[in-house]
């Protein structure tokens, strides 16, 4: 099992505080929702865990299966079992989608294993089909330009194939749902519950929305204001929040709202 503990964490963007102390314990094959207004600090909390240069942690810890994860590189984060599908995802000119997911499944195993001659091409074929066909993905995509072109649709499917191909140990799911139409969002969503049940994987959904619960049911909902998570509970707690917004949350903790 594994474990990811977020204790008393602080951080900062450009000398200015945006988490003021969150604590969070996700395990294999919890699902956590993390909601909130704009500006509460869930994308940050994000940019922290996966190790973004721009985002300073300035007190607490981060333990991921007994390793303290703030000292670890992102590329150590992510070969440790750690996954962030990001808010909008980048494109990347004269790379294509296979050669870059076969790049990343060969240094992962290369970390591993110095010794090992990587995935061969005719077993990532089988991979990637296998893969696409899940997530509803043609395989004509394989030979584009990573996200270059592609839709907002298509680039989030895009992710959620890239976290099917790495098997994280720890997903993060940042806004994911954003941009999306009702099909693309049933394809995303649904592709993802079912990585999460074939590898046992945590995972942390950031959203402002309730309609992407409907498909990956949490076990626990967070609602964060002001850097703080000041709220935990199930999945009736999302359904408050559609039904009344944040000022109830804003009122209770003296919090004023972010214009």
């Amino acid at each position: 099992m594994s474990i990811l503990e977020i204790r008393n964490l602080h951080a900062s963007v450009a000398d200015q505080p945006i988490l003021k102390g969150i604590d969070l314990t996700i395990r294999s094959g919890e699902t956590h929702a993390m909601m909130g207004p704009n500006g509460s600090g869930k994308s940050t909390l994000a940019y922290i865990l996966a190790g973004h240069p721009a985002y300073t942690p300035t007190a607490g810890q981060v333990i991921f299966d007994g390793m303290d994860l703030l000292d670890m590189a992102a590329d150590e984060r992510s070969r440790a079992g750690l996954f962030l599908a990001f808010q909008y995802p980048a494109s990347v000119p004269g790379v294509t989608l296979a050669k870059f997911l076969r790049a990343t499944i060969n240094s992962r195993r290369k970390a591993e294993n110095p010794d090992d001659k990587g995935i061969s091409i005719p077993e990532f074929r089988r991979l990637l089909k296998q893969k696409m066909d899940m997530l509803g993905i043609d395989h004509k995509m394989a030979g584009r330009y990573l996200n270059e072109g592609f839709s907002g649709g298509e680039k989030k499917r895009v992710e959620i194939l890239q976290m099917a191909t790495v098997e994280p140990q720890i997903a993060i799911m940042d806004e994911t749902d954003s941009g999306l139409d009702i099909d693309a969002l049933r394809v995303v969503a649904e592709g993802s519950k079912r990585l999460q049940e074939e590898l046992d994987m945590g995972m942390l959904v950031i959203t402002h929305y309730q309609r992407i619960l409907d498909y990956i049911q949490p076990d626990y909902v967070h609602i964060m204001l002001d850097g703080r998570i000041v709220e935990s509970g199930g999945p009736e707690m999302a359904l408050k929040l559609e039904e009344s917004g944040y000022d109830w949350i804003r009122e209770k903790y003296g919090v004023v709202e972010k214009v």
